[in-house]
């Protein structure tokens, strides 16, 4: 059985694997928006958005959630998925910002 501390959050898209897959200037961005408040840019966002999704895809991930957590106390899920069908019987992966 491996150690609790070798796989905890290995499937999270983290500050340490966005540093290492984000552009330098696109992670600086974001941890303004983060830690700042600052609003983020959808450019940001969309960079960010495809890195997630390349790095999930990576992982074998086919679909996501979107969690909302909003102040009120109630929470809501959105599913999607990455597949999207095509022509043809066919798909394409596919995510935006």
């Amino acid at each position: 059985m491996e150690e609790v501390t070798a796989i905890f959050g290995e499937n999270v898209f983290n500050e340490t694997v966005m540093k290492s897959r984000l552009p330098k200037e696109t992670f600086k961005q974001l941890m303004k928006t983060i830690q700042g408040g600052e609003k983020l840019d959808p450019a940001v966002a969309t960079v960010v958005a495809n890195a997630m999704k390349d790095w999930a895809v990576e992982k074998g991930a086919t679909h996501f959630t979107h969690w909302f957590q909003p102040l009120t106390g109630i929470t809501a899920e959105k599913h999607d998925s990455f597949i999207q069908p095509i022509d043809g019987g066919k798909v394409i992966m596919e995510f935006s910002g």
